[in-house]
């Protein structure tokens, strides 16, 4: 079975480098397929004009601590979003948009919001929490005498912009260090899950062009993966 041409995009949410680089690739490709990294309740929260009202059921069904760390985070992607103008997901956005307007063949390709927030609330333990407090009343969730230790200076860390790849390792270890069981959950499963939809995709279509839309702390693990799949060949478009 053969691959002809996968183009995978490793993007920052609030980026307005990523914005561009998903509109000008779509446009300038033409790709058969458009794959991203949302889910259907994700999709249609990004995608909906009214927003849906959050009820007590929603809390039992994630965890409490899943709930928190989703109000948490959403509340950091909309602070740093607002300091470069960019609305977060603006370029996942994009991809959709276009995808319609070209009449383009969609796939989401991440795990269930629900399943990611559940099991956050099982691996976030007391030790991770702590850490996370501090971190955020310190006003970042890396920790400046860590960042120091690792060669990162804040001068690296430019918003309007996709993080280079070796600032993305070094925040990625960090990251590992201070919530080993975030990282499994938001980073290391979630890659598997992308991944095995992505050789889906490959398998049941062999002959089609697919642009993938993808974090880029994601993006080297997912290579990793699919090059593993041994009936599959490939070729990667890194932008």
């Amino acid at each position: 079975m053969k691959l002809k041409n996968l183009i995978l995009i490793g993007t920052s949410h609030i980026a307005r480098q990523s914005l561009k680089e998903v509109t000008d690739t779509i446009e300038k490709e033409k790709p058969d397929i458009v794959a991203i990294e949302l889910d259907r309740k994700r999709f249609y929260a990004l995608t909906s004009q009214t927003k849906r009202r959050l009820r007590l059921s929603d809390i039992r069904a994630i965890g409490i601590k899943g709930f928190l760390f989703s109000i948490i985070g959403g509340w950091i992607q909309k602070k740093l979003g607002k300091m470069v103008g960019v609305e977060p997901g603006s370029e996942m956005l994009a991809a959709i948009k276009l995808a319609k307007k070209h009449k383009i063949k969609l796939a989401l390709i991440d795990q269930d919001i629900e399943i990611t927030l559940k099991k956050i609330s099982k691996a976030w333990g007391w030790k991770e929490k702590l850490n996370f407090l501090v971190d955020l009343v310190k006003g970042t969730l890396f920790r400046k005498s860590e960042m120091k230790k690792l060669g990162i200076s804040p001068k690296d860390l430019d918003l309007t912009k996709v993080p280079p790849k070796t600032l993305i390792k070094k925040l990625t270890k960090i990251m590992k260090k201070r919530y080993p069981g975030l990282y499994l959950v938001l980073v290391e499963e979630r890659n598997k899950i992308m991944a095995n939809n992505l050789k889906q995709i490959m398998r049941n279509s062999p002959d089609k062009k697919i642009v993938a839309v993808v974090g880029a702390g994601h993006e080297d693990e997912l290579i990793s993966l699919i090059k593993a799949e041994p009936k599959i060949t490939y070729s990667f478009h890194i932008k």
